[in-house]
């Protein structure tokens, strides 16, 4: 009896340090495949990298994360089949990503009911963290780090009608959530300067030819082109307008910073401009090193998509200081931790100085942003003053 007293204590010995570096498990849902491709594969390549970096820091807690990397297509339905896998197969203690609006609002429903807290960090649609607010829910577990469509549709609107003094607008915008639901957003922006579309005309994913579109905007007067929707689509409509020989400028969302309409539209798509968090620019050391790491880790020179790397970068380190703070991986925990984190993180991004609270889960506030232009291949700022000096780093006013 004493001997074997003596086996099961040396086995509890030896397994005590195998389950406290048990990996945490953090899930990575968005599309690497498809049309929405290169935000997404540009969110885990950023995500990949800062994990990495945590991890050969000694993890978290003594712990390594563990990514659960899973492919949504860009799919709805495929989405929310994925996120009750993570959920009830993988166990993951959180899940960052969601690329598209319509895919985080119909997924995410599973993680708050899970209580498992969710990082936005690329989809923009006003809604993504409303849908379950006080009172109606106990507690929001739907957090973002990007700049959502409500500030993207204002400086939209003051860009193309105050700073350069169109009067004409039209809105063509791509039938899915995120592209009706920053129409409505843009709609509204314009609403609070007294201007009314001249035009508003609707395209389905996958679209080719935007000439019906383009020729009802042309015909109803439009001065300038305002955008929402996504890369493939919107290199169509820049290609539509040469197409036409009608050569308007072209005003929307940060997806006009996306490789896939950058290199298929190629110089006609040149002077199109979009707000943007991150422009890949060495404007400070933070960033400097990340671009270097970044392009290092996966050979290359551009970023598909500079701010889907960039809020995903940040997103682990957010999500990592969150789970350090609680001490454990429960949900709850994590969520309190992450309204009241009482470390600031350097990102790439920002610095994140109490980004969020109970009552507000968004990182980006509105004076972050700063609008990109797409010259020669590649997006470089609009207006170099908005990143000069001080101006470099913004950072979110404190409450």
């Amino acid at each position: 009896m004493k001997s074997k007293f003596i086996i099961a204590s040396a086995l509890l010995l030896a397994m005590g340090p195998a389950l406290a570096a048990d990996p945490i498990k953090i899930g990575v849902s968005g599309p690497f495949t498809g049309g929405s491709s290169s935000m997404g594969v540009s969110m885990r390549d950023g995500v990949k990298l800062a994990v990495s970096e945590i991890n050969a820091k000694g993890g978290v807690m003594g712990r390594p994360i563990e990514l659960v990397e899973r492919d949504d297509e860009a799919k709805n339905e495929l989405g929310v089949q994925i996120a009750q896998e993570l959920i009830n197969k993988e166990n993951v203690a959180a899940t960052i990503g969601y690329i598209n609006t319509g895919v985080a609002l119909a997924s995410q429903r599973f993680y708050q009911e899970a209580e498992i807290p969710v990082m936005n960090c690329v989809a923009t649609g006003s809604a993504v963290t409303k849908q379950f607010l006080p009172p109606d829910h106990k507690a929001n577990y739907i957090f973002r780090n990007a700049a959502n469509d409500t500030i993207q549709s204002a400086m939209i609107a003051e860009e193309a009608i105050k700073r350069q003094g169109f009067k004409k607008p039209a809105i063509l915008a791509d039938s899915t959530n995120y592209g009706q639901l920053g129409k409505t957003d843009l709609t509204n922006a314009l609403a609070t300067m007294t201007i009314t579309p001249v035009a508003t005309e609707k395209f389905n994913v996958g679209d080719t030819d935007m000439t019906a579109q383009l020729l009802r905007a042309k015909e109803a007067g439009a001065d300038v082109i305002l955008t929402y929707a996504i890369g493939p689509e919107l290199a169509q409509i820049a290609n539509g307008m040469a197409k036409l020989g009608w050569k308007v400028p072209m005003i929307g969302s940060w997806t006009l910073s996306m490789a896939s309409f950058i290199d298929t539209a190629g110089a006609n798509g040149d002077g199109a401009m979009m707000p943007q968090t991150f422009i890949q620019l060495p404007t400070t050391a933070k960033r400097k090193a990340f671009i270097e790491a970044y392009q290092k880790a996966y050979n290359v020179d551009r970023f598909p998509s500079p701010v889907s790397a960039a809020q995903g970068y940040d997103a682990v380190y957010l999500l990592a200081a969150a789970i350090e703070q609680a001490g454990n991986t429960e949900g709850r925990k994590i969520r309190e931790a992450l309204e009241n984190l009482n470390k600031k993180i350097e990102g790439v991004v920002t610095t994140y100085d109490h980004p969020y609270s109970a009552t507000d889960h968004e990182a980006i506030s509105s004076n972050i942003p700063v609008f990109g232009l797409v010259k020669g291949g590649r997006v470089v700022p609009a207006h170099p003053e908005d990143l000069e000096g001080d101006k470099a780093l913004r950072i979110k006013p404190k409450a």
